[in-house]
């Protein structure tokens, strides 16, 4: 893949390469590195990634399919372990608490994923819902709602990822890679990091895979 400098505007921190990948044409962006904060850390939580999202998307045209590749908590009520690799099988919120009526659905923001059975068998790969929140810890209340949404893995960027490729009426797929045990007895944080290593491997050698699966193919077949 090569670099990509007119992806997005030159005020935004996001990188983009691109490149062919099993005769598919591939965009691969990231959030690039915090400066507005001054910080240098990596950009991360929904803000960044749905904007990184939107702009490559109207950038770009004609995307056939939005893939978010990254790393995820596991719930291990839902038989997640170090290193498994889930499909996302739709996305939703965790911490939107909006308590009016007409907003609570939208507060959750449940969207659906494209399906992608053939897939799962095909490698192994455990499938499920992924739940998002803007922190890397989590509340009792949190519990609750990720509990209500069925969820199998939890992140910080699933869901508002998704809402950007909604408007752009683009399949959304999420290629998530359990870090650490959100139900576990361990500080996410320390579990996190000493895991993050074992889970980029893991992610290193499924994405590949997904590319070369899903290049060319309808979603019927996916």
């Amino acid at each position: 893949l090569r670099s990509e400098q007119g992806v997005f505007p030159a005020q935004t921190p996001f990188v983009a390469y691109q490149g062919d990948v099993h005769g598919c044409k591939v965009t691969v962006a990231t959030n690039g590195k915090d400066s507005v904060y001054g910080t240098g850390v990596d950009n991360v939580g929904t803000v960044p990634a749905a904007l990184v999202t939107f702009l490559g998307l109207q950038s770009l045209g004609d995307v056939d399919m939005v893939v978010n590749a990254g790393t995820c908590g596991g719930f291990k009520r839902k038989g997640a372990e170090i290193g498994d690799v889930f499909l996302t099988s739709a996305v939703a919120n965790h911490d939107r608490r909006i308590q009016i009526p007409p907003f609570i659905p939208y507060g959750i923001g449940k969207l659906d994923a494209i399906a992608c059975p053939n897939l799962a068998k095909e490698y192994g790969f455990k499938t499920g819902v992924c739940t998002t929140g803007n922190s890397l810890d989590k509340t009792e209340e949190d519990d609750k709602n990720m509990e209500s949404n069925d969820a199998s893995c939890k992140d910080m960027e699933a869901a508002a990822i998704a809402w950007s490729a909604k408007l752009f009426d683009t399949p959304y797929l999420g290629v998530k890679v359990v870090t650490d045990i959100v139900d576990g007895d361990r500080l996410t944080q320390d579990e996190f990091l000493e895991n993050l290593g074992t889970a980029a491997k893991s992610l290193q050698d499924a994405l590949p895979k997904v590319c070369e699966f899903i290049c060319g193919k309808a979603p019927a077949d996916l």
